[in-house]
């Protein structure tokens, strides 16, 4: 057959063997029409005049359920609970469900389990989680060594803040943080980064070490000791500036090490040293006060870090809170003859017909409220009078976490009382003293 022949043989006979238009002997005669290719449009029903069919019985469309025994069915339970039977299984267990107690608890309980799998709230673990399971432990097995009352509010902050570094990343690492703090009834600040503030929290809690005989974070950086005059305003610019590049996370292991080294040792001693002076250039404090006075510029900083990454960070256990504040009022006598000395405040005037004879001395009420607070007698003409300053002047109202934040410069004086009544003049000495306080 040549090429021509294929060709018309294949283009010309369709499906059924013959030409498209071809009778079927070939000849050309008369034929039957041909089967068209495409299929004509269907008629619709609603076209033709019919009666439309009756819509179904929706019980027609229910799974039938199934004949099984008992076993089967109980052996089903589970994965009805987790809705992963057909239709017909699930309604042969929903059927037998409803004629057998025990296969019905049974199945109460399993979708109860079921619906502890899909918990709808945040994975996040709760804050107080490491302090309940702490006290667990401990209530069924005291610590050999217990760490002391004074310094568990360290513990706990260092411990806080630690948590909250510990998923940094480089970024969060170099993220900017503003340090800021009160100098001469002023507003100061610093810039810096959080591992520039971890630096900080370093080099100022070696001074603690250096008192306990442990190793001092600035004696291994060259020229520090040179520069650095002990308090720790000196003791951080002297570390930040002996560093031969900025501060990057691996300053989160010495200051973790150290932390624990503090703890360890206070504890180690059995309480006893907590009387030990702490140096901080220009004054000191016990060591017991020194522990609560480093656990406060902990949360401190630790806030100013998660405000930078803008993460939340709830304040101390109340117990914790009530000790800083606490350290704070009892620190307050020392700094307002400070501000007398400086000239910042007048001393104060005792007006005959206000003062009665004999009075040992003025004194403002400091109340803190909240669940760490309480209500301290503050004297305000020598830090000597204190616990025999009974005549009030002034009584001033703050909220626990406020006055602490006060107390570390970051809320202004005119914006921190809640409640003030009484000498003006010695609410304002009382409240710049308290600002006083902070350091960077």
């Amino acid at each position: 057959m040549s090429g021509a022949d294929r060709s018309g043989a294949a283009d010309g006979r369709d499906e059924h063997g013959g030409g498209s238009g071809d009778a079927p002997g070939g000849a050309g005669g008369p034929g039957p029409a041909p089967v068209p290719r495409i299929p004509t449009p269907r008629a619709s029903v609603e076209d033709s005049g019919l009666p439309l069919p009756a819509p179904a019985d929706p019980r027609d469309l229910a799974p039938v359920p199934l004949d099984l025994s008992h076993d089967v069915l109980k052996s089903l339970l589970g994965a009805w609970a987790l809705a992963a039977c057909s239709a017909a299984e699930t309604a042969a267990v929903e059927e037998h469900l409803g004629d057998c107690g025990g296969c019905a608890d049974e199945a109460r309980r399993l979708r109860e389990a079921v619906e502890l799998l899909h918990q709808p709230e945040s994975l996040d673990l709760s804050p107080g989680l490491r302090t309940r399971v702490l006290e667990g432990c401990l209530n069924r097995r005291p610590p050999r060594i217990p760490v002391p009352d004074w310094a568990a509010p360290y513990d706990a902050e260092t411990a806080r803040l630690d948590a909250l570094l510990q998923d940094f990343g480089d970024a969060e690492w170099h993220a900017p943080v503003r340090l800021r703090w009160f100098d001469a009834d002023t507003p100061t600040s610093r810039r810096t980064t959080v591992a520039g503030v971890i630096a900080h929290l370093l080099s100022v809690d070696g001074l603690i070490a250096a008192a306990l005989g442990l190793d001092d974070p600035l004696a291994g950086v060259a020229g520090a000791a040179e520069r650095g005059a002990g308090g720790p305003g000196d003791r951080t610019e002297a570390f930040w500036k002996a560093a031969h590049f900025p501060p990057t996370r691996t300053v989160r292991g010495p200051w973790r090490e150290q932390s624990h080294s503090l703890v360890r040792t206070v504890s180690f001693t059995g309480g006893r040293a907590g009387g030990l002076a702490v140096s901080y250039g220009d004054f000191a404090l016990p060591l017991h006060d020194a522990m609560l006075d480093r656990a406060f510029e902990c949360w401190v900083h630790a806030e100013d870090i998660a405000e930078a990454v803008d993460y939340p960070y709830a304040p101390p256990a109340p117990r914790h809170l009530h000790r800083m504040i606490d350290l704070a009022a009892r620190m307050l006598p020392v700094a307002l003859a400070e501000r007398r000395r400086t000239g910042l405040s007048e001393p104060g005037h005792r007006t005959p017909h206000l003062v009665p004879a004999g009075a040992p001395g003025r004194s403002l009420r400091l109340e803190i409220e909240g669940a760490a607070g309480g209500e301290w007698l503050i004297p305000l003409d020598s830090p000597a009078a204190a616990g025999s300053a009974d005549f009030e002047v002034a009584h001033v109202a703050l909220d626990g976490v406020e006055f602490c934040r006060l107390a570390a410069g970051h809320v202004s004086p005119e914006d921190a009382a809640a409640g003030q009544l009484g000498d003006r003049q010695a609410i304002r000495d009382v409240l710049f003293a308290t600002a006083g306080l902070s350091r960077m």
